[in-house]
Parts: structure tokens; C-alpha cells; sequence
């Protein structure tokens, strides 16, 4: 039996906060949690820390966000008096891609925008997974065509681990629902038309009508929004 079918097989009937909770103490100093500070990562963020769940939670600072998101960043770590690790792009990295491009090279072609989400995303993330079994994410069903393909539990073989969607089979109506009866911090860019937020320069509010992650990268091909971070090309068992 693969890691994935057996941990399948152990979490089935459990709710969000008990997988967690089961995952932690059997994965204890191997299981992170990553956060974006959108809706769903503060559902989640709210479910380990008001439990004090042992799950180390980190996020990406690419150097680009929005005011927003680093307010519910700041105001999240206030609330619940427990740290969110952050992981940066690699200086010479950056700066050479700066240097030789300019600072908005993204916009120019596919090619460039890939490199910089790379370099301010992807590669720090590579640090961030390393040494982990368990990658929890706040990923949705709904969310996007590409992630209807996906299930609640997988493995992912681009980074080597378990990923855990604890919150994948919910709705969005769900996700209010919750952060308002519990008095999540969140970001108000959700209120003015942005479903998914990302980097400043990168994001913008979505029209009625348009699909979900129409505002990520809204220059390129629409079909489809995925910087690399939740792409699985190896879905091999363990």
C-alpha cells in the first residue's frame, strides 16, 4: 500500500482539524503548512493555530505583494501570538534577473514571467519543502479546471511529499461562512472583486462573468492561471 492510499484509508471520516491534528502527531517536524493570506489559507491558519496544531506555517515573500495582504499577514500573527515563517527569493538570483531585465520583465513575455515566478516563488518554496513529508495547502476543488483533476490527498512528485488539501470539497459560500463565525482576519481585496491574490503587479479584480483566476496574469493565454506552484506533473504513489 502506497503512503498516499494508506493515509487515505486513516483519515477517511475525519473533519478538517482532525486530520490535521492526526497528520501532525504522526508526521511531528515533518508537516508545513503554506499560506498566501487569501480566504482558505486563513481558514486553515485559524484551524492550526486556535488548536495549537504542530504544523510549521510559512509563506512566500516575493518582495511584490499588496499592502493588503501583508496588513492580514501582520494582523493574523497579532490575533494568534505565533510566527508564520517567511521565505524570500534568493539575492543574486533576484538581482541578476533585475539587473538585466529591468523590474517588470514579466510583463514582456511568457518566458520572463516564468523566470520570475521561479525565482520569487518557486525556488524558495524548493527550500521551504525540503526535509518535509507533508505539504498542507489551501487549495479548493472549484477553484480552477486544472484543480477539479485533483483530490484532497496526493502525491506530489516534482517536490517528493504527501500534499494535503484539508479544506478541498468546500464551497465558497463555506469558506465566508467560516471566517465569519470564527472572526478571521482576511484580506479586503476579496470584498472589491479578487478571488485569488498574488503578486501586485500580477493581480487584478476579476469582472462578473469572468473564470476564477482571470485576474492572475491577465495578459497572457487564459487557459490557464498556475505560476507552477500546485502543478503535479509526477503523480506517482509512493
Amino acid at each position: 500500500m502506497s503512503l498516499t492510499e494508506e493515509l487515505n484509508k486513516e483519515l477517511q471520516g475525519t473533519s478538517p482539524v482532525e486530520a490535521l491534528k492526526l497528520l501532525a502527531e504522526k508526521f511531528s517536524g515533518e508537516i508545513v503548512f503554506s499560506s498566501s493570506f487569501g480566504w482558505e489559507d486563513q481558514v486553515i491558519t485559524h484551524m492550526i493555530f486556535a488548536n495549537n496544531i504542530p504544523i510549521k506555517i510559512f509563506t512566500l515573500e516575493t518582495g511584490r505583494l499588496f499592502p493588503e495582504t501583508y496588513y492580514v499577514w501582520n494582523r493574523t500573527m497579532e490575533i494568534y501570538g505565533k510566527p508564520i515563517h517567511a521565505y524570500y527569493p534568493d539575492r543574486a538570483l533576484l538581482e541578476e534577473m533585475v539587473n538585466k531585465k529591468g523590474p517588470s520583465s514579466f510583463y514582456e513575455s511568457v518566458e520572463n514571467r516564468k523566470e520570475c515566478c521561479h525565482i520569487r516563488k518557486l525556488e524558495p518554496l524548493k527550500r521551504a519543502l525540503n526535509g518535509n513529508r507533508i505539504w498542507v495547502t489551501g487549495i479548493r476543488a472549484e477553484q480552477s479546471a486544472n484543480r477539479l483533476e485533483m483530490q484532497n490527498l496526493e502525491w506530489d512528485g516534482q517536490n517528493n511529499l504527501v500534499k494535503f488539501h484539508p479544506i478541498f470539497d468546500w464551497d465558497l459560500d463555506q469558506v465566508k461562512e467560516y471566517v465569519r463565525e470564527n472572526n478571521i482576519p482576511y484580506n479586503t481585496l476579496h470584498d472589491r472583486g479578487f478571488p485569488s491574490i498574488g503578486c501586485q503587479p500580477c493581480t487584478r479584480a476579476v469582472q462578473p462573468g469572468e473564470d476564477f483566476r482571470a485576474g492572475r496574469w491577465w495578459w497572457e493565454d487564459q487557459s490557464k492561471k498556475e505560476c507552477g506552484l500546485h502543478e503535479t506533473n509526477e503523480r506517482m504513489s509512493e
